[in-house]
C-alpha cells in the first residue's frame, strides 16, 4: 500500500528560500560523504596491517560499491512509492549507524569486507532521493546547476574526509580517522531532518497496472534514457576506480621504489583532498555549462579529456610529483564535471513518476561497474608488479583498465545526441 504523501501540485514552482534550502541539503550531502574516502586514504597502511594483496584491498572497496548499488536500487523504488523526502530521512539513520559500526569493529580483511559493504548498503539514501528532491524543486529552472552543487557537495565531503584522515592517521592511526569521519553521517542526519522539515513529501501518482517491474520495463524501453544510463555506467567505471586508488597512487608516487609509510599515506590523502576540492568547481561548472551549451556537448568534452588522463596517468609514476599532481587535478576535475549532467539529463528524458525506477536501474548498472573496476585495477597492479614486472608497469596497466572500461561512454553520448528525443535536454540544447 502506498503511504500518503503530498501530490506534485503541492510543490510550488518558485520559492524565495530555494538557495538556503539547497545550501543546507548540500551540507547534509557533504556529511554523508565523509566516510566514502576514509578507506582509500588509509589503504596503503591497511594493506600491511590487514595483510592484504592489492586485489584484496580492491575487493574491500568494491564491497562498498556493491552494497551501495543495492541500496540505490532499493531507495529509488522507495522514493517512487513513499516519497523522496521520507526515504532520505529514514535511510539517513541507517547510514549513521553503519558508518560507526565499520569504524569501531573493522579489523582485518574479512571484517573490513563485510562491514564496509554494510556501510555502502546503508548509504544510498542521500544520493538518488536527494537528486529526486532537487528535480522536484528546480525542474525547468537551473536544474543542471542545482544538481551540480549537490554533487559538488559530495566531492567537498570526500575532501574533508581526506584532510581529516591525513591529519589523524599519523597521530591516532587509521582507526582514529575512521571514527572521526564516521561522525559526518550523524551530523548530516540531524541537518537533514531540519532542512527538510517543511519540504513536501511528493508521491507521484502511478497507474494501477504500473508496479515496480512495469516501471522498470518502461525505462528499459525508453531508448534515449537507456543511452543516458549506459553513458553513465562507463563513466562510473572510470570515476569510482579513480576515487578508490588515487590516494594510494599519490602516496606511491612520493616514495617511488620505496615502502609507503604513515607519513606518505598522510601526504597522499592530503594531495587527493586538494583534487577533490578543485573537482567541486568541476561539478558546478559542468552543470552550469550544460544549462547553457547543452548536456551532451559538455559530457563529451569532459569524458574525452578524462579518458586521455586514464590512459596517461599510471605511466607518470617516477616523474616529478608536481607533474603527477597536475594531471591528477585535471583527471578528477573532468571525471567529476559530467556527473551532475548525467543525472540531470536522465531526469529530462524520463517522466517524473518513473524517475526513481530510472535512477535505480542506472545505479545497479553504474555502481556494479564501479564495484568491479577497483578490484580489476588491483589485480592489474598485482600482476604488473610481479617478480618479472615493475612498479611502473603495474601502475600503468592498472590505470589503463579504467580507460578501457570507459571507452564506450562517449559512443553512447554521441548516439543520444543524434536522437530526436535529445531535443528535450536543457530546453532544446542537446
Amino acid at each position: 500500500m502506498r503511504l500518503s504523501g503530498t501530490t506534485p501540485s503541492a510543490v510550488t514552482s518558485k520559492n524565495n528560500n530555494d538557495a538556503s534550502w539547497l545550501l543546507w541539503l548540500c551540507v547534509s550531502r557533504a556529511g554523508f560523504a565523509t566516510i566514502f574516502t576514509t578507506y582509500s586514504a588509509a589503504l596503503p597502511l591497511l594493506r600491511t596491517d590487514w595483510a592484504m594483496t592489492a586485489g584484496q584491498a580492491g575487493m574491500v572497496q568494491s564491497a562498498w560499491h556493491l552494497g551501495f548499488l543495492v541500496s540505490l536500487f532499493t531507495v529509488g523504488f522507495m522514493a517512487d512509492h513513499y516519497g523522496a523526502r521520507r526515504t532520505y530521512l529514514l535511510t539517513s539513520i541507517a547510514a549513521s549507524a553503519s558508518a560507526l559500526v565499520f569504524a569501531v569493529f573493522s579489523g582485518g580483511f574479512v571484517s573490513g569486507l563485510l562491514l564496509h559493504g554494510l556501510a555502502g548498503l546503508c548509504s544510498g539514501g542521500s544520493y538518488t532521493p536527494g537528486l529526486a528532491l532537487i528535480a522536484e524543486r528546480f525542474r525547468g529552472r537551473g536544474q543542471g546547476r542545482a544538481m551540480g552543487f549537490y554533487l559538488a557537495a559530495a566531492s567537498l565531503g570526500y575532501a574533508i574526509s581526506l584532510f581529516l584522515s591525513s591529519a589523524l592517521i599519523p597521530v591516532y592511526g587509521w582507526r582514529g580517522a575512521f571514527i572521526v569521519t564516521a561522525c559526518g553521517p550523524l551530523a548530516a542526519t540531524l541537518i537533514a531532518f531540519r532542512v527538510l522539515r517543511d519540504t513536501p513529501n511528493v508521491v507521484h501518482p502511478v497507474p494501477a497496472d504500473h508496479g515496480d517491474r512495469a516501471s522498470l520495463l518502461t525505462v528499459i524501453r525508453n531508448r534515449p534514457a537507456m543511452l543516458a544510463i549506459w553513458a553513465y555506467v562507463f563513466h562510473a567505471w572510470e570515476l569510482l576506480g579513480l576515487w578508490a586508488w588515487l590516494p594510494a597512487y599519490l602516496a606511491a608516487a612520493m616514495v617511488h621504489g620505496g615502502g609507503v609509510t604513515a607519513a606518505a599515506a598522510s601526504v597522499g590523502a592530503t594531495l587527493t583532498a586538494v583534487t577533490y576540492l578543485i573537482s567541486t568547481v568541476g561539478s558546478v561548472a559542468g552543470g552550469s555549462l550544460s544549462d547553457r551549451w547543452g548536456r551532451t556537448a559538455v559530457i563529451l568534452m569532459m569524458s574525452v579529456t578524462s579518458l586521455a588522463c586514464s590512459f596517461l596517468f599510471g605511466w607518470l609514476i617516477g616523474l616529478p610529483l608536481w607533474i603527477v599532481m597536475a594531471v591528477a587535478i585535471l583527471y578528477n576535475f573532468t571525471g567529476t564535471a559530467d556527473s551532475s549532467i548525467h543525472s540531470t539529463a536522465l531526469s529530462e528524458l524520463v517522466p517524473p513518476r518513473f524517475l526513481g525506477a530510472a535512477y535505480s536501474l542506472r545505479s545497479v548498472l553504474g555502481f556494479g561497474a564501479g564495484a568491479i573496476s577497483p578490484w580489476l585495477f588491483g589485480l592489474a597492479l598485482d600482476w604488473g608488479r610481479g617478480p618479472l614486472q615493475s612498479e611502473s608497469l603495474g601502475w600503468g596497466l592498472a590505470w589503463t583498465t579504467l580507460g578501457l572500461g570507459a571507452l564506450l561512454g562517449p559512443v553512447a553520448t554521441l548516439a543520444l545526441r543524434r536522437s530526436s528525443e535529445a531535443g528535450r535536454l536543457a530546453g532544446g540544447r542537446r
